[in-house]
């Protein structure tokens, strides 16, 4: 049964397929014109309903582990190739287990590893099973002015081999590609620096490969963003070094393209009006207070712009559960409905049940304007993750 946002119970996440069909259409177009091959990192989003929509566009899946991998490959990759498409399954951890190893093979075709170590006890046994060995390189090259925490180059970073310990190890040899991930939300212009950072540590070895994975963090799909200069980005490895390309955008694929409808529970006053809403910063949008950012809120403007500013708090004991400050043309009273927006991302993927918080719905709105409930969470939900 279809329905409307103000039908819905909340709070409840919701992806719009029409938005994501945009995104789609502006990454199938620089594959189209390139040839780069431009992959989903479920990190991001993995709301695994969307996927054949997305593997009819995309090339295929990347993963952080063997549950990722396997959701990719059962919901992605085996359905599209039942119709005889082609869907890549690839894979990158900081450190693999010996005891999911086996399982990982059966579900990637692409393993990146982060040391020769990891090469080293995993390579030849991936190699002999058909697979496509990448390294993780770190080109020591930070790009990350205001958060830190995402900077895989920043001194004493695990992620990845800077050039002294590339050469001072491993079987090359096994090696079909390289893998760097350096950027988060940026520009092309930031791709490019860390371009040249890439092949004045380790050009003399790009003849060598197959392949080379630019990683995630491209906002590609966000106003402004400079497909040109990507697209010679891509062209430039194409060219000088005969490799194919691989991205692997989270964000991108499902930015500005998800919503969480949230309803008000009570509204208060304590040296400000404050609004106490049924979603949770911390158990539901997480990235609000590790990021920190300041979702946008439809309808509503920033503090002291429009005639009443509110507060904006989750329901839990935490003090700093505190969304932001928003202001509205009328006060808000309880049973209010607001719709946070871009809302598809780092959100599912990353929430929690601390609380007892039961975990949002999860809702699909069509083309033609009508949600469809995805999924409904419950109590059994919450315990039996427990024990």
């Amino acid at each position: 049964m279809k329905m409307d946002l103000s039908q819905l119970p909340t709070p409840c996440y919701v992806v719009d397929q029409a938005l994501i069909e945009r995104n789609l259409e502006i990454l199938k177009g620089v594959m189209d014109r390139t040839g780069a091959k431009i992959l989903l990192a479920q990190k991001a989003f993995s709301m695994y309903v969307m996927y054949p929509l997305l593997g009819g566009s995309l090339a295929g899946a990347t993963a952080s582990g063997l549950y990722e991998a396997r959701l990719g490959y059962e919901e992605m990759a085996v359905p599209l190739r039942r119709q005889g498409k082609a869907c890549e399954n690839h894979v990158y951890a900081p450190a693999f287990k010996e005891q999911e190893f086996e399982e990982l093979l059966r579900y990637c075709d692409h393993m990146v590893f982060n040391s020769w170590r990891q090469v080293e006890k995993f390579g030849e046994r991936a190699k002999a099973a058909g697979k496509s060995i990448g390294l993780r390189i770190n080109p020591e090259c930070s790009t990350q002015a205001e958060h830190a925490i995402y900077d895989p180059c920043a001194p004493g970073s695990r992620l990845g081999m800077t050039l002294e310990n590339f050469e001072n190890g491993g079987k090359k040899e096994l090696l079909d590609g390289l893998h760097f991930h350096t950027l988060c939300e940026q520009n092309s212009d930031d791709l490019e620096k860390t371009l040249d950072a890439v092949e004045e540590r380790f050009g003399k070895y790009l003849p060598e490969m197959k392949w080379i994975n630019f990683g995630g963090g491209h906002h590609i799909t966000r106003d402004g963003y400079d497909i040109p200069r990507l697209e010679r980005c891509i062209r430039r490895m194409q060219e000088k070094y005969g490799l194919t390309v691989y991205l692997e955008p989270g964000e991108a694929v499902a930015l500005n393209a998800g919503f969480l409808v949230t309803t008000v529970l009570e509204t208060l006053h304590n040296g400000k009006d404050i609004a106490i809403l049924d979603t949770s910063a911390a158990c539901h949008m997480p990235d609000v207070l590790e990021m920190p950012y300041r979702p946008p809120l439809k309808g509503s403007g920033q503090p002291g712009e429009k005639a009443y500013t509110f507060l904006l708090g989750g329901p839990t004991c935490l003090a700093g559960d505190v969304i932001g400050e928003y202001s509205f043309e009328r006060p808000l009273k309880e049973g209010d409905r607001l719709v946070f927006e871009d809302m598809a991302i780092y959100s599912m993927v990353k929430n929690n049940t601390f609380n007892g918080m039961c975990l949002p719905a999860i809702a699909l709105r069509e083309k033609d304007g009508g949600c469809r409930l995805i999924k409904q969470f419950g109590y059994r939900d919450f315990r039996d993750r427990l024990s």
